[in-house]
């Protein structure tokens, strides 16, 4: 079985190339013409897929949109893709059963649509790639899946804000108190929780039936109750840390109620907030049989796990997990920056990672220290593609923001992400085919029928990543992530971890993370325009009138389409 994280369709006779990139639980394929530009008469990809193991068949990816005609009056009245192509040219697919083991198949047809109407079908592309959850057995990164503000979601689980408030606690400081009372509440927290939840889950179950675990945990938010009961199960054998910043003191704050909690249940609690703000979100578990340390950027309440979008990271290094636990004591020992950064943990250390080059540091740093300049530096030095996925950039003015900019203005790399706050809504930055960033907070408020009205989630930033991709597609590719905001206040004030890890399946992973989620809002951002317009969202027929173009005329003629369609396969 292979054990690539890229893989390519192999038929010579196809018209097209095939490349399927490996993801966590997703899978990212490109296609592109081999020769010169399509015909006319080509109406997009067909896309399969099928399961590992014996007996399965393949069941094709369907589609929202169709070619013009009785337009559909439900969301769930999704087409084939077989019969409504995907008129793009890469696509991210979630399967459903992305844990099995073995190799997801996925068959890619090119589409062609005659005179009539009738639809023919061209040489296909098979390719096989393994989805297994484990990214590598020292380091597995997972997310949150993140798209409350879907069609998906609202198909499956809330089609209207009363069954929302049954799934989730519309005010997050009665979190504790909160019991899902909707009747798919299990699988709709599966399903928004993804492999973060899922993981993050089985490393406290594995500590609470490990009686010689000892377990460290550092909370910036606290109020997810599966995660509470949990650690209080844990009893003396947990220390934890817990914010107490603005906002968390307050002896009414979850935090509060949740330190409390673990305190009476006969753990060690303590309340810090550093220059401002203990900002971690990490959990380490170590015993004679267990080496575990869980970082990144998902707090351990409904909105981390739940609603926003969030990585965890998880890893089995003995010595990551040796620098991990001694983070946590030096953050118990000085609960102020001066203090901490003059302690051992502020400096980079290597995780020992089998296989992987990554490095780890913890906020905050002294001037002398300080990462941020060092991290921008490195952003400039992107040569071929930078993908983020940045939370409060809004936030963060100085080296960071310059560096982005820079590069945007680069005609040689392609650069784009999404940001929880408006700086600078889907555009084009000059015509060289440079895409800044995505403001999901606005998009998709209103919808074109047969989409329905999505649900917020309540209020807050639904963006919550804080990562950085350089190269994914070279040698020296790349990756910055943790619960770091690249910001001043991260680097010298908050208690904060940042990773760096210069590995291509790694970088590969974000870089998917980074791509569904900017075309999740760009699609949000045409619904809307097409309603603004009065046009409905159909996919599109070949030219039947002279000046007319087809579909896929954008990626040949438009620089970021062409940069776009080039880099992914």
């Amino acid at each position: 079985m292979s054990q690539d994280f890229r893989v390519h369709g192999t038929n010579p006779a196809a018209p097209f190339t095939l490349t399927v990139h490996r993801g966590e639980g997703m899978a990212l394929l490109a296609m592109n013409w081999r020769s010169g530009k399509p015909p006319a008469n080509f109406v997009g990809f067909a896309i399969e897929s099928k399961d590992p193991g014996p007996g399965t068949e393949f069941e094709p990816v369907p589609n929202r949109l169709t070619f013009a005609g009785k337009p559909s009056q439900t969301t769930l009245d999704r087409t084939s893709s077989t019969k409504a192509p995907f008129q793009l040219f890469r696509w991210v697919h979630f399967p459903h059963n992305a844990e099995l083991k073995g190799e997801f198949t996925y068959r890619v047809t090119p589409v062609f649509m005659d005179a009539a109407g009738a639809l023919t079908y061209g040489p296909p592309q098979e390719a096989k790639i393994a989805l297994a959850r484990e990214t590598y057995p020292e380091l597995n990164v997972t997310f949150t899946r993140g798209f409350i503000a879907s069609q998906a979601f609202v198909d499956r689980y809330a089609k209207n804000a009363q069954e929302l408030k049954t799934l989730l606690p519309a005010d997050p400081d009665q979190g504790l108190e909160f019991t899902p009372t909707n009747p798919k509440a299990a699988d709709a927290l599966a399903w928004m929780g993804f492999e973060a939840r899922s993981t993050i889950l089985e490393v406290l179950d594995g500590a609470i039936a490990d009686a010689k675990a000892e377990v460290r945990v550092i909370a910036y938010d606290l109020n997810e109750p599966e995660i509470v009961t949990r650690l209080e199960q844990l009893g003396a054998r947990l220390r934890a840390i817990i914010d107490d910043s603005a906002g968390h003191a307050d002896a009414s704050s979850p935090e509060s109620k949740s330190a409390a909690r673990l305190a009476a249940a006969g753990s060690q609690v303590k309340r810090e907030h550093m220059g401002t703000l203990q900002h971690n979100k990490t959990i380490v578990v170590q015993s004679p049989t267990q080496n575990v340390a869980v970082c990144g950027s998902t707090n351990m309440t409904w909105r981390g796990l739940y609603v926003q979008n969030n990585h965890a990271v998880v890893l089995r290094s003995a010595k990551a997990v040796s620098l991990y636990r001694a983070a946590f004591d030096d953050y118990w020992s000085h609960g102020d920056a001066p203090g901490f950064a003059k302690t051992a943990s502020a400096a980079w250390h290597d995780l020992g990672v089998a296989n992987v080059s990554a490095q780890v540091t913890f906020s905050p740093h002294a001037a002398k220290q300080a990462v941020l300049d060092s991290v921008a530096t490195d952003i400039r030095k992107t040569k071929s593609s930078l993908f983020y996925s940045l939370a409060f950039l809004y936030q963060t003015p100085g080296a960071i923001v310059k560096a982005i900019e820079k590069l945007q203005k680069d005609d040689e790399v392609f650069s784009f992400g999404v940001s929880d706050h408006d700086v600078g809504v889907l555009r084009l930055a000059n015509p060289s085919g440079l895409v800044r960033v995505v403001y999901p907070e606005t998009l998709g408020k209103v919808l074109p029928p047969p989409f329905k009205p999505e649900q917020s989630g309540g209020s807050g930033v639904r963006m919550h990543h804080k990562f950085v991709v350089i190269d994914f597609d070279q040698p020296d590719a790349r990756v910055y992530f943790g619960s770091f905001n690249f910001s001043t206040a991260a680097d010298r004030s908050n208690g904060e971890n940042l990773t760096l890890v210069k590995d291509r399946r790694i970088a590969t992973s974000f870089m998917i993370e980074a791509v569904r989620i900017f075309d999740h809002y760009a699609f949000r951002v045409a619904r809307a325009k097409a309603k603004k317009d009065k046009k409905p969202l159909n996919l599109q027929r070949p030219p039947r009138k002279p000046g007319e173009k087809p579909w896929w005329d954008r990626f040949y003629t438009d620089p970021v389409k062409i940069r776009d369609r080039e880099l992914f396969a």
